[in-house]
């Protein structure tokens, strides 16, 4: 196997990880560092991550019943279920392609994954999911929404054929939950074995590293037994606090982020050749026109030459063979999509 790769973007226009472009404003980094400097450090973690948690079932607005765990980002999370789940004859599915560390949380903790093809347009295939759900009884049900790399929302219908289907736990995650206008949260009290996963990283905070796990409380309780002791740092809980306090500002960035989706999207349905699959995230998924020596040598070479002229997307067609010749684009702030669109029309 391999090491998760972060790609080098030193120097860079950074396009290649979903990261939220905006920025504090100074006056909301000199706010910010003054908490910061403020707290106990010689401590342990306590009160503050208390109230985070509390604070984020607020935003999230969870349903009375339910409770929430905190991760060292998703990723921790992912990890943690993969630990809980681990009896004889475990299994996790998910549709491929998707977020890697699924596949990559099972096969640490030696779980069998099961991977089930999305259709040639990335949408879920029910009749196969339910096959697989029977013939491997899952553990996990892994349902990204909307999904990565392909940015797309799915079908509600054919959710709740594979959440009613599904032996074990079903996990809704909804990483991108702050630019997709649909939320499986007003459907969670309806099932006991589904729960929500988000992160605060494409909320604005990437660099801080907050996962949050909804579910019955009853089931949280259980969970929680095998999550680290002071898995979140004082830091951390004091950044994603500050962020919630101004989370109209936040607000405000998705928005914009969701409008430069639209212009680019547009702007990207205009090249010859070229297909930007539909998006309900902060990235776009686009497919190249073949070349003539075949495989994905256009994804590699446009890759390349983007990054050439100081632009850095992610080229995803080694992920998996429906993602032939498609790179990833992350959405940026107005002048870096202009940039980007630049570039990409000079590599074609």
């Amino acid at each position: 196997m391999h090491a998760y790769a972060v790609q080098d973007s030193a120097g860079l226009l950074k396009l290649d990880a979903m990261e939220n472009p905006h920025r504090l404003s100074e006056a909301l980094q000199h706010a910010l560092g003054q908490r910061l400097g403020a707290l106990a450090l010689n401590r342990y973690p306590g009160a503050r991550v208390h109230d985070l948690r509390q604070a984020l079932k607020t935003h999230a607005q969870v349903p009375e019943g339910f409770d929430l765990m905190l991760g060292n980002g998703s990723d921790e999370l992912i990890s943690l279920l993969a630990m809980a789940c681990d009896v004889p004859g475990a299994s996790i599915l998910a549709p491929e392609p998707g977020f890697v560390m699924y596949a990559m949380s099972a096969q640490l903790q030696g779980l069998r994954f099961v991977g089930v093809p999305l259709t040639d347009d990335f949408e879920l295939d029910p009749a196969a999911m339910l096959r697989a759900i029977a013939e491997h009884q899952p553990s996990i049900v892994y349902l990204a929404y909307p999904n990565n790399p392909t940015a797309n929302l799915w079908d509600d219908a054919a959710i709740e054929s594979i959440v009613e289907a599904a032996p074990g736990f079903v996990v809704i995650d909804e990483a991108y939950q702050p630019f997709a206008g649909r939320s499986y949260i007003d459907r969670l009290h309806t099932h006991s074995h589904v729960l929500l996963m988000r992160t605060m990283s494409k909320f604005g905070l990437a660099g801080v590293r907050i996962g949050y796990l909804v579910g019955p409380q009853a089931l949280i309780a259980e969970l929680d037994k095998v999550r680290p002791p002071y898995n979140i740092s004082v830091l951390n809980a004091e950044c994603a606090l500050f962020a919630l306090e101004h989370s109209d500002i936040f607000a405000a960035q998705a928005r914009d982020i969701v409008a430069q989706r639209g212009w680019l999207l547009e702007q990207l349905a205009a090249l010859p050749g070229v297909r930007a699959y539909r998006s309900d995230a902060n990235m776009i998924l686009l497919r190249l026109p073949a070349d003539p020596q075949g495989g994905s040598t256009a994804a590699a070479r446009v890759f390349a030459g983007m990054r050439a002229r100081g632009v850095l997307i992610k080229n995803v067609s080694g992920l998996h063979p429906s993602l032939s010749n498609c790179l990833r684009l992350t959405v940026g702030l107005a002048e870096e999509n202009r940039a980007m669109l630049a570039a990409l029309k000079e590599c074609l």
